[in-house]
């Protein structure tokens, strides 16, 4: 593995980690304001820091903003409803 992909890697784990907390936090009951807040504000400079990271090294847009033009994005949805209607068929019950 090459020193950019240790980068993405290492990014990619920090805003997992980040996420799963958050996930954890907001499954309380109740939900402790000062630890949401907490939680939210790490996942939120994860997830900056991956997409700075991945802007930087490949050149491609921040993966959480909506760049696909919408022709594209029914394309996408019409695939992975054809898909999904397929692996039902050969499903055997």
């Amino acid at each position: 593995m090459h020193l950019v992909s240790k980068k993405i890697d290492a990014a990619l784990k920090t805003l997992v980690k980040a996420l799963s907390k958050h996930g954890e936090v907001m499954s309380e009951r109740p939900v402790s304001v000062k630890r949401a807040g907490r939680a939210t504000e790490k996942v939120r400079q994860a997830a900056a820091e991956y997409s700075a990271i991945i802007a930087e090294k490949t050149g491609q847009p921040n993966p959480f903003v909506d760049f696909l033009d919408p022709e594209t994005v029914a394309s996408l949805r019409g695939e992975r409803d054809r898909l999904a209607k397929g692996s039902k068929k050969d499903r055997v019950d």
